[in-house]
């Protein structure tokens, strides 16, 4: 629990209610703000996979390259075993 919801005032007239309620959407929106800083920075596309020279770093060539091989030899065998059965 935090002070504020420890400091519970008796609210004496709508005046006093109206303030608290201003008060409450004012910290309200600015923990909204800093949620949404906060997600945008977390969701952000990731721009280390570019080094300062403008090229790929050579971990993500390799994952590629990988990637692309191991598909091009299942591509192969693949039209080998039903290039069999004609």
């Amino acid at each position: 629990m935090t002070e504020d919801m420890l400091n519970i005032n008796p609210y004496t007239n709508l005046q006093s209610i109206q303030d608290r309620k201003l008060q409450l959407r004012k910290e309200i929106r600015k923990d909204n703000e800093q949620i949404n800083k906060l997600s945008k920075q977390l969701f952000a596309k990731p721009t280390q996979l570019m080094n300062k020279r403008g090229k790929l770093s050579v971990n993500g060539l390799m994952a590629t390259g990988a990637g692309v091989l191991d598909s091009a030899i299942l591509v192969w065998k693949l039209y080998r075993k039903f290039k069999k059965k004609r």
